[in-house]
């Protein structure tokens, strides 16, 4: 109850200010030692391997939540297995105009229109070498604004190469709907083109490091039973590491009454995407044939909504705007019963 209390007075204020200063808060040197006292020996162990790597638990931040680094630590004493930094790109970009995150409240639901604002590859570096954290790091990298689509390749390989040695996993995100044709990634040749000059540059910084850093691929909500077939198809061929479904939705049809001019564009999260990403991990799980891990995110809310996504063929779940609607609180139900 106490959580909701805080929500409600949060809410008051715009989305991304309510953001920035919820966790400028939570990474107080006095707020870490509430979470130290309050959550972390309340958080089992539940390990589990996944693309090679031991998980505490099935349950991760995803993308998004962290775009710089700042908050790994105060993210690990929330009891996640792995959390997930970016979406980082090469250099440092400000990303869409302001505002850009919107709360459909009685949804549960989060509209965000970002455009991958971040520092640059850089400044995570310095933030993932001073982080006190030493489990499962994931890095979630992209292209920037002004890198033509055609050149996008190039700014994932730069990322590749100078992230490759300080994360655990990367993925490599051509879904969010907030970059101009950067989902045109997911089709035809341009995929094909993209896994295999990724798998080669992964190939040249194992050899390089003696250190094999899994590739995860982040997916669109919006694809075809079809489309899903071939990048399942594709993803197998070039023997990408994991898949992670899904992004957020531009489909708002589950939201039309809620819907104000300010923010009919932008991904949509939350409880409105839940059944539409719980339904390409199924047909994901069918055509992949466990050949390759599914990561599930979008809408999980709850214990069941958890279950159902691991159930459909996951086998590591991240949470994002159920955290922001339900609390700590979530993170410690989940983790418990899954």
């Amino acid at each position: 109850m106490f959580y909701y209390f805080i929500r409600k007075l949060l809410f008051l204020i715009d989305a991304e200010k309510s953001h920035n200063l919820t966790f400028k808060c939570i990474n107080s040197k006095s707020f870490q030692l509430l979470q130290d006292f309050f959550f972390t020996h309340k958080i089992p162990s539940k390990k589990i391997t996944c693309m090679g790597l031991t998980f505490k638990n099935k349950l991760g931040i995803a993308a998004g939540i962290d775009k710089n680094g700042e908050y790994i630590d105060c993210l690990s004493k929330m009891g996640f297995g792995f959390i997930e930094v970016g979406t980082v790109t090469p250099l440092p970009q400000y990303g869409n105009i302001k505002p850009r995150i919107f709360r459909i409240t009685s949804k549960e639901a989060i509209i965000n229109k970002m455009g991958f604002n971040n520092l640059g590859i850089e400044n995570l570096i310095k933030n993932i070498k001073k982080s006190r954290f030493k489990e499962i790091i994931g890095v979630n990298i992209g292209k920037n604004k002004n890198t033509n689509i055609d050149n996008a390749v190039q700014d994932y390989l730069i990322c590749m190469e100078k992230i490759y040695i300080y994360a655990s996993y990367i993925t490599i995100n051509i879904s969010s709907p907030n970059t101009i044709n950067l989902r045109t990634l997911q089709y035809g040749q341009n995929f094909k083109s993209l896994l295999y000059k990724i798998k080669k540059k992964q190939h040249e910084l194992h050899k390089k490091y003696l250190k094999y850093v899994p590739i995860a691929i982040k997916i669109s909500p919006d694809l075809s039973k079809k489309e899903l077939l071939n990048i399942s198809k594709q993803l197998i061929r070039y023997e990408i590491d994991a898949v992670i479904a899904t992004n957020t939705t531009l489909d708002h049809s589950s939201i039309q009454n809620n819907l104000k001019k300010i923010y009919q564009k932008g991904g949509l999260s939350g409880l409105p995407l839940q059944k539409k990403s719980t339904n390409v991990i199924s047909i994901l799980s069918k055509s992949l044939k466990k050949k390759i891990p599914i990561i599930g995110v979008g809408g999980i809310n709850s214990i069941y909504s958890a279950k159902e996504k691991i159930k459909s063929g996951a086998s590591l779940i991240q949470i994002y705007s159920g955290l922001i609607y339900h609390g700590p609180k979530l993170i410690r139900n989940i983790i418990k019963n899954i």
